[in-house]
C-alpha cells in the first residue's frame, strides 16, 4: 500500500492556473502508474491523466489535453498536475491515485478545485 496526499486545490478564475500536488509514502513511489482522476458534483469520478514510473508514458483525457500536463518526481515521491486555461467545467475533487497492476487501489483523500467564470 502506498499512502497519498493531494493539495494545491483552491479557487480560481476562469483563465487561471493551478499546481496540484500529491505526496506519496509507503512503497516505493517508481514502482507505481500514477493517475489524477476528478469527480464534478452529480457526476461520476472521471480519468484526467496519467503517468508511468518512468514518466515515458502519459496519457490525457480529451477534456484536458493542451491544457493539463501531468509529471512526477520520483525522488521526491510526488506527482503533480500542472492546470492551465481553467474552464467552468474543470470544476471538481481532484484525487490522485496509484496502482501497480491493472487496477487503482490506492486513493488520496481528494482536493477541491473550484474555478469561477
Amino acid at each position: 500500500q502506498v499512502q497519498l496526499v493531494e493539495s494545491g486545490g483552491g479557487l480560481v478564475q476562469a483563465g487561471g492556473s493551478l499546481r496540484l500536488s500529491c505526496a506519496a509514502s509507503g512503497r516505493p513511489f517508481s514502482s507505481y502508474t500514477m493517475g489524477w482522476f476528478r469527480q464534478a458534483p452529480g457526476k461520476e469520478r472521471a480519468f484526467v491523466a496519467s503517468i508511468s514510473w518512468s514518466g515515458r508514458s502519459i496519457l490525457y483525457a480529451d477534456s484536458v489535453k493542451g491544457r493539463f500536463t501531468i509529471s512526477r518526481d520520483n525522488a521526491k515521491s510526488t506527482v503533480f498536475l500542472q492546470m492551465s486555461s481553467l474552464k467552468a467545467d474543470d470544476t471538481a475533487v481532484y484525487y490522485c491515485a496509484a496502482r501497480a497492476g491493472t487496477e487503482y487501489d490506492n486513493w488520496g483523500q481528494g482536493t477541491q478545485v473550484t474555478v469561477s467564470s
